[in-house]
């Protein structure tokens, strides 16, 4: 199994950036392709980004497309989710996620590995 925990987030202004990341342990030597999530109160969990194992393909969602860029480290295990100009819509609680098959995915249920999330609260 895998481990994932979530920093960066916090409260920004409208129009700032932050940057997520995500640490992962456990059977890192597994290959994952990985995305993020974010789920504000009330709605359901929405795609936002997903990498494959090699970083070389990156998927995102329209509402995020050119404001947030997702990168991953193998060597440190980590993947980050570099977010600008952020909206106040863009406040909810941010989820790292792991899944061992290498086809991409934006459904949550077809990811089995989540960390604990990270608020992310931005101000108008």
């Amino acid at each position: 199994q895998v481990q994932l925990a979530e920093s960066g987030g916090g409260l920004v202004q409208a129009g700032g950036s932050l940057n997520l990341s995500c640490a992962a342990s456990g059977r890192t030597g597994t290959t994952y392709s990985m995305g993020w999530f974010r789920q504000a109160p009330g709605r359901e969990r929405e795609f936002l980004a997903h990498i494959n194992w090699s970083g070389s393909t990156t998927v995102y969602a329209d509402s995020v497309k050119g404001r947030f860029t997702i990168s991953r480290d193998n060597a440190k295990n980590t993947v980050n989710l570099q977010m600008n100009s952020l909206k106040p819509e863009d406040t909810a609680v941010y989820y790292c996620a792991a899944r061992t098959s290498v086809l991409f995915s934006r459904t949550p249920a077809n990811y089995g590995y989540w960390g604990q999330g990270t608020q992310v609260t931005v101000s108008s």
